[in-house]
Parts: C-alpha cells; sequence; structure tokens
C-alpha cells in the first residue's frame, strides 16, 4: 500500500478535481462526453491524477 501512496492520492484529488469541472465548467447540453455527466468526468480525472502523480515516484533499482 506505501508503494502505491502517491498513486492513491493522485486518483483522490484528480476525481475531486474532475467532479468541481463537471460542477463549475462542465458542459450544460449534454454533448460532451466527458464533462456532461458528473460520474464520467470524475473517473477521467482520477486516471490523469493517477497518471500525473505516478510520473513522480521514484525507481529503485
Amino acid at each position: 500500500m506505501k508503494k502505491y501512496a502517491l498513486e492513491i492520492i493522485g486518483v483522490g484529488i484528480g476525481s475531486v478535481a474532475g467532479w468541481l469541472y463537471w460542477k463549475y465548467i462542465g458542459c450544460t447540453s449534454g454533448s460532451c462526453p466527458i464533462t456532461s455527466n458528473p460520474l464520467h468526468s470524475s473517473l477521467y480525472g482520477a486516471g490523469m491524477g493517477g497518471l500525473l502523480f505516478g510520473m513522480f515516484k521514484k525507481e529503485n533499482k
């Protein structure tokens, strides 16, 4: 669990950021596939957050 702590934090922050994006900026017409639905927006944000925070993990050699 400690090994993936940075990715887990990134997923949490990303999902909150995705939901906030849907809440304040998202697409109201429903034609946007990601930002028209809070679940899709949160999942997309979680994925991006996990990938972004995973870039900063140090590799052991």
